[in-house]
């Protein structure tokens, strides 16, 4: 939804104002994240676009990279754990499959994959504990991307989408996400090695889709060509995922968007909100 921009398509507030918004009345905020997921899906559903890369469940934590930035609803685990099942709902309700990203976490990372590999050194407890926490309480959603991190305490080796111990130990184990895996975009410069090589090692470390976002065709077949066919159990996760689709509810635009630019204002006006 990034990419579709005013004046075409209208702007709407960052998911980190939603998340102040739950730190004073944590039932609007949740309504808030829904009607932020179920007017993009508004959006996205009318032009053919039936999966959208959200919600954000990273913590939105100091000194992280500004790549996830205010996509990030919270420093709180539990706060970003109820508003991404609210906007896993909003997404659903409007005929849109809700991806959630980036797993394990990418809330403590400092640099930015899309130019580098972060390594994010926290020990297990401390991420099991909090940055697992919201991808926990959401495991149950139909898609998930993983991380492009490197994660000494899990795998010193090789970063979340290219390690198999992080993949089963930690995404299908810990946290129990059965979901259909994508990786995070393999054209990221935080991977080495060429695209195909890059898809190969994804896959078979457990990514059920190998993920390619620059539209440069000789990388997108040579993407294809390494990822092999989508069979077995990857297949049926696939599917299984496709099915949760389903027509959207009827809902009205205007009044979805009022209501929602009504519950932010009270962000500004926190008297009102209390009062």
């Amino acid at each position: 939804m990034a990419r579709l921009k005013p004046p075409h398509w209208p702007a709407l507030p960052a998911l980190r104002r939603i998340g102040e918004f739950a730190e004073r009345d944590p039932d609007s905020a949740k309504e808030a994240a829904w009607l932020h997921a179920r007017l993009i899906a508004a959006d996205l559903e009318p032009l053919g676009i039936t999966v959208n890369c959200s919600p954000v469940l990273d913590l939105g934590l100091a000194g992280q990279t500004e790549a996830i930035g205010d996509r990030a609803f919270s420093d709180d685990p539990e706060i970003v754990a109820a508003l991404g099942h609210a906007t896993i709902e909003g997404y659903l309700a409007g005929g849109v499959l809700p991806v959630i990203k980036h797993l394990p976490g990418h809330g403590r990372a400092s640099a930015d994959s899309h130019l580098s590999l972060p390594c994010v050194e926290a020990e297990r407890p401390a991420l099991a504990e909090a940055d697992w926490l919201p991808f926990r309480a959401n495991a149950e959603a139909p898609l998930g991307m993983t991380a492009h991190i490197l994660f000494p305490e899990l795998d010193p080796s090789a970063c979340a989408t290219q390690s198999a111990a992080v993949i089963q130990d930690v995404i299908r184990g810990e946290i129990g996400f059965d979901g259909a895996l994508l990786s995070d975009d393999l054209s990221m410069e935080a991977l080495g090695g060429s695209l195909g090589e890059r898809a190969a090692i994804a896959r078979r470390a457990g990514c059920d889709l190998a993920l390619h976002c620059n539209g440069v065709f000789d990388e997108m077949t040579a993407v294809l060509d390494a990822a092999g066919p989508l069979d077995g159990e990857a297949l049926i996760r696939v599917e299984r995922a496709l099915a949760r689709r389903r027509a959207p509810e009827p809902f009205d635009v205007a009044l979805g968007r009022r209501r929602l630019l009504d519950l932010l204002a009270t962000v500004e006006r926190p008297s009102q909100a209390l009062g």
